[in-house]
């Protein structure tokens, strides 16, 4: 699925399995994206066999879609969810490290900074 990140896939799927009536324009904006790219992804995820959009009237008489997970579509979403996750602790675990570095760097500026300080020295 080109284009279409495990992040994207992700909540994706969480938002269309946690409310299969959700229309594209909720969908956008949910996820910050334009409309096109959510119809763009609805089809991508159609076209994996991930997700099925069946159509109905709703009570304005527009024609609306119930958008449903597949069971291959559930697999795929534990499968993408794991990675998903495992991106993230990555991710968490590499700004730990970085802030750890900030610290010390800032912890290491203060002292050059009260050494050189008028007074430093009379405490």
């Amino acid at each position: 699925m080109p284009h279409l990140t495990d992040e994207m896939r992700y909540k994706l799927l969480k938002l269309l399995e946690s409310d299969p009536n959700i229309s594209q324009r909720q969908l956008a904006d949910a996820l910050g994206i334009s409309l096109g790219k959510v119809n763009y992804c609805l089809k991508a995820l159609m076209t994996k066999g991930l997700i099925k959009a069946k159509n109905f009237r709703n009570s304005h008489n527009k024609l609306g879609y119930v958008y449903m997970l597949t069971a291959r579509g559930l697999e795929d979403k534990t499968k993408v969810t794991v990675r998903f996750l495992k991106y993230k602790i990555s991710e968490y675990e590499e700004l730990e490290k970085e802030i750890e570095q900030l610290r010390l760097d800032a912890a290491e500026h203060e002292g050059v900074a009260s050494e050189g300080a008028p007074g430093a020295s009379d405490k």
